[in-house]
């Protein structure tokens, strides 16, 4: 942990020695694993949790954190959203509460995902150049993140787009990475060490 006054992280990752079984058990959760069957801190494994300074932060409150993690990973790998989706509205999360830690990361997730570099430069400049599904879950994403709701003609737009279980979904994820961001925004989470550096604020995100 780093005093406030230097800037650095006030909350730092989990050294291998700080390891036990109820983080790993945290870190299980995430991966569908029994906590006895997840690679060791250090190993080099490369589901080595010391790879992973997210699960490293939050398996400081490791009861907490096995609870949430179990949610998450449902979402990212079990839910009905496409990856997609999930993607444009989690970046537009990053770039609206300003995370560069989100933003770096989730560019490197949707890319790999087939989101293309296009793509994710137009979303960080507003909606325009997208239109159809992508529209209507960026329009959505951005109604809460700035009202705290959906309105109903776009919640309707987004169940005749996605079905219920996805419009659901969405409401799920975008509160999950706001809540994130907020989380490591004030424990001052660097980005990931080379990865995408989050754009200026538009003015026009949003439109």
């Amino acid at each position: 942990m780093t005093d406030a006054t230097t800037g650095g992280p006030l909350l730092a990752p989990l050294t291998a020695e700080e390891w036990g079984d109820d983080e790993y058990a945290a870190f299980g959760a995430l991966m569908g694993l029994p906590g006895d069957k997840v690679p060791r801190a250090g190993s080099g494994h490369a589901a080595d949790p010391l790879k992973f300074d997210v699960i490293g932060l939050l398996a400081r409150h490791p009861k907490m954190a096995q609870r949430f993690l179990s949610f998450n990973g449902w979402l990212l790998q079990r839910g009905e959203l496409p990856l997609r989706l999930r993607e444009l509205a989690i970046l537009r999360v990053a770039h609206s509460r300003r995370s560069a830690f989100f933003w770096g990361e989730h560019v490197k997730v949707a890319g790999d995902g087939g989101v293309s570099a296009g793509d994710i430069e137009r979303l960080a400049a507003g909606n325009a150049g997208f239109d159809g599904a992508d529209l209507v879950v960026l329009r959505a994403t951005d109604e809460l993140l700035n009202h705290g709701r959906v309105e109903p003609s776009t919640w309707r737009q987004l169940t005749d787009t996605l079905g219920t279980h996805q419009a659901m979904e969405l409401i799920f994820v975008v509160g999950t990475y706001a809540m994130l961001a907020m989380a490591f925004d004030s424990w001052r989470l660097p980005p990931p060490a080379g990865s995408a550096a989050l754009p200026k604020h538009n003015a026009t995100d949003g439109t």
